[in-house]
């Protein structure tokens, strides 16, 4: 079983995101607050879990966890600041939505989650001054492969993936020669190919090279 704290303090939160590496969609981000007597023994980083597992996993985290949320950065304002940003943006909006707010979070990766707060832009959501001095308030620790170390972290990890691939699934219905609903968004051979026999549409993300020929790609 995974580790239940990186620290001592009670509202101690785990956060990751999914979907960075893909070219259509989201990047999904959740953020979770565990109980401290919460155990199982299944959970663990999502890319080590089947797609059921992880479909029966998402009830169990949302019915013990204390307080979580998820939030979307969608392709427009990925494009605007960059993959980067708006996966830590992303950890960060689901940050301020949990009830209570964590007085500790632990974060997948080996970025801190507080940079690039008050960033200007035309798409998404415009932190206010308080919600930027709130977030720099709530010290946070980068943990290399924290998804599959820590309980909180594992656990955000799946429903920032469920979420997302549910998102994907229903975006498919509108676009269903990209095949999201089996690869998400990823970059995978029959994604490339759809692209480029019908071009790019409303929901990939233009910043990215969606072929690998991407001059030939009429934008």
């Amino acid at each position: 079983m995974l580790t239940k704290r990186y620290g001592k303090l009670k509202w101690e939160c785990g956060t990751d995101e999914a979907g960075r590496g893909c070219l259509a969609g989201p990047v999904t981000a959740a953020a979770v607050i565990l109980p401290e007597s919460f155990e199982h023994e299944i959970l663990n980083d999502s890319k080590q879990l089947s797609e059921r597992t992880r479909a029966l996993l998402k009830p169990i985290i949302e019915a013990n966890a204390i307080s979580f949320a998820v939030t979307h950065i969608y392709n427009l304002e990925i494009d605007e600041i960059n993959i980067l940003n708006a996966s830590m943006k992303a950890m960060q909006e689901s940050v301020l939505q949990l009830n209570p707010l964590p007085n500790y979070i632990i974060v997948d990766g080996n970025r801190p989650l507080n940079g690039k707060l008050g960033m200007k832009q035309k798409t998404g959501k415009i932190f206010t001054p308080n919600e930027i001095e709130l977030l720099k308030s709530i010290p946070s620790t980068s943990i290399i492969k924290g998804d599959s170390k820590f309980l909180s972290i594992a656990a955000a990890s799946i429903l920032a993936k469920t979420y997302r691939d549910e998102y994907m699934n229903i975006i498919h219905e509108e676009f269903p020669m990209y095949h999201w609903n089996k690869n998400k968004g990823y970059p995978t051979k029959d994604h490339r190919e759809a692209i480029k026999k019908h071009g790019p549409c409303k929901y990939h993300r233009m910043s990215f090279r969606l072929l690998p020929e991407q001059l030939a790609l009429d934008l």
